[in-house]
């Protein structure tokens, strides 16, 4: 019984830091419309940051957590200054090409552990800090959201050259995008380490990334609320189709694919997003 209890813990507290990851990655894609396919980098880049901060410099658990988002809000300033300038797929593969090679970086690194990855994390995130912090970051976005920059974010998403003609500074506003959710994804990569106690770069990924993307996807883009409606979703459906059968445990990654597909055919503004789109007609009317 302790298992199934710590099993589901898990679970729980796995979700909280994907509906992080998810609502820091709408901000950038589907609230400022920049296709971003490196968000896990962002994300490992804040765990190892962290896990470092406290294995060799001391840091306390809070200011470890702090310092590895700052590490990853500046990564995605550095990033985001020469490639926010691009759109679309251009965006998208340069976003993919720095996702790679900040993985075979930590991969080469010694200070990093290199592909052994770093051992004997302090376990110090439990799942009341992370839906703590998850509470945290949904509010402070929402308050973003609802503020100048926020509709400037929309503005950039709904047409470039109109936010543009409207005085908005497009390149300034995309960055803010980008260095916000670097640094929300940081910290959810910090409370990864510190609670599963082990981390590798391969569990920062290309894969990841996309398994961040449909999360959005799912949910409805633009939408905070569909965000972490479809983070809940990506997390507890392969853990449920696992426990259905063995059989059906084997190809669970073929019955996600199969649901994503049928959601884009069926209702391709996500699970949540008719409730934005609704609105835009009624503020357009």
């Amino acid at each position: 019984m302790e298992y199934v209890g710590s099993y589901y813990v898990q679970i729980i507290t796995v979700m909280g830091i994907n509906i992080i990851l998810a609502v820091s990655l709408n901000l950038i894609t589907g609230f400022t419309g920049q296709l971003s396919l490196c968000h896990a980098t962002f994300m490992g880049i804040g765990a190892y940051a962290s896990t470092l901060a406290v294995l060799k410099l001391g840091m306390p658990y809070a200011a470890a957590l702090v310092f590895g988002a700052l590490i990853a809000a500046l990564f995605g300033f550095i990033i985001g200054v020469p490639t926010l300038r691009l759109k679309g797929d251009y965006l998208a593969i340069a976003t993919l090409g720095f996702g790679e090679i900040m993985k075979n970086i930590l991969l080469n690194l010694e200070i990093t552990g290199g592909p052994m990855g770093l051992r004997g994390i302090p376990k110090v995130t439990n799942v009341f800090i992370v839906y703590f912090c998850a509470v945290l970051v949904i509010f402070s976005l929402n308050r973003i959201m609802s503020s100048r920059v926020g509709k400037s974010f929309i503005a950039i998403r709904e047409d470039e050259l109109a936010a543009e003609a409207m005085g908005i500074n497009t390149a300034n506003y995309k960055i803010l995008a980008f260095v916000l959710g670097s640094f929300y994804a940081g910290l959810a990569g910090g409370l990864y380490a510190f609670f599963f106690r082990y981390i590798n770069p391969t569990n920062f990924g290309f894969m990841k990334s996309i398994e961040i993307l449909s999360m959005i996807v799912l949910g409805g883009l633009g939408n905070t609320y569909g965000a972490m409606l479809g983070a809940a979703i990506i997390t507890v459906l392969p853990e449920f189709l696992r426990s259905v059968s063995p059989v059906i445990s084997q190809y669970r990654m073929v019955f996600y694919g199969m649901l994503l597909v049928a959601m884009m055919i069926l209702r391709p503004q996500g699970l949540v997003g008719e409730k934005r789109m609704a609105k835009r007609r009624e503020q357009a009317a």
